[in-house]
């Protein structure tokens, strides 16, 4: 692979064709004002395209994918019960607008079904309470043995919300405000933004991390077989996978988005057989809860870069 120094971001790629893919994508995203970093690899002959690769971004809801896999590794070595029910208590559990976050009353829940909600829906509080059976130092610890380099898991998700609140009070829109400002300074208020602190990732370490999933090259390979499954079942189309909807074509992945982070990562698979990991993890200076030309702008650099790397 090499690099092409030019102004804007540091484009990478293993030919000159994927470079000008590289760099149509990147102007796209420079055109709606979107900062971050892209990263397409094939999974089976390691061809790839991207820029800002190795930036490192907090994740928001993307760590559910660490968290996840953790999880299902010590199910499948008998250390934990998939049907192991759990109280999850709207009082005191993680807030959020799907799942169980979103509910009044207690419910009970299975461990399996936890994990279900928490990447079919990106529920937070499915995803706190498993991180209060397997918690992030555990995650992060079990990571690092698995040789994962560029993702970094330090807490739970609700202190996103905490922080933020911290900071700006209940006015979101200050948050949101805050986080831009801060962005461009460097200087973080809220520390869940500060990647000394949060949980983050770079588009590599995460790209890295789904090939190996997709190959059965970490963790137990039932752990990983589950991944795959529950990846697919994901609720939120609306990037990667906008612009590759066809019966021939599965996207598989999870979202991430907080204030003004929209991110999504994930694998396109063909029924040829061409396995694309992908990871797109954006930043932007919208005030609104609602970005759709982000998200589509997402969704045509999937499409782009899975045309150019399929065999």
């Amino acid at each position: 692979m090499s690099a092409r120094h030019t102004p804007g971001p540091a484009c990478v790629a293993d030919d000159a064709d994927l470079f000008d893919v590289t760099e149509a994508i990147a102007a796209e995203w420079a055109a709606l004002g979107v900062r971050g970093s892209f990263l397409a690899r094939h999974i089976d002959t390691g061809e790839q395209l991207g820029f800002d690769v190795e930036e490192s971004v907090p994740l928001a809801s993307v760590a559910k994918v660490p968290l996840a896999l953790v999880t299902l590794d010590r199910i499948a070595t008998g250390e934990l019960d998939a049907a192991r029910p759990v109280l999850v208590d709207p009082a005191t559990s993680s807030v959020g607008p799907t799942g169980l976050a979103a509910f009044r009353h207690p419910a009970t829940v299975a461990v399996g079904d936890l994990l279900l909600l928490m990447l079919s829906v990106s529920d937070n509080a499915a995803a706190d309470t498993l991180f209060g059976l397997v918690p992030a130092e555990e995650v992060d610890a079990r990571l690092r043995a698995w040789g994962c380099t560029g993702i970094r898991l330090r807490h739970r998700l609700n202190r996103m919300y905490e922080c933020a609140a911290g900071a700006a009070g209940n006015d979101f829109s200050l948050a949101l405000e805050l986080a831009i400002r801060d962005d461009h300074s460097g200087r973080h208020t809220i520390e869940t933004l500060d990647p000394a602190h949060a949980n983050v990732g770079t588009a590599t370490g995460l790209v890295d991390l789904l090939q190996r999933v997709w190959r059965d090259d970490i963790a137990h390979p039932d752990a990983t077989a589950e991944l795959r499954r529950v990846m697919g079942h994901q609720v939120f189309t609306h990037r990667l996978a906008s612009e590759l909807r066809a019966d021939t074509i599965r996207v598989s992945g999870k979202t991430g988005t907080f204030l003004h982070l929209r991110h999504e990562i994930g694998v396109v698979e063909s029924e040829v057989g061409d396995r694309v990991a992908m990871a797109a993890l954006t930043r932007s200076d919208r005030r609104a809860n609602l970005a759709p030309d982000i998200d589509l702008v997402i969704g045509t650099s999937a499409r782009l870069a899975f045309e150019a790397l399929r065999r």
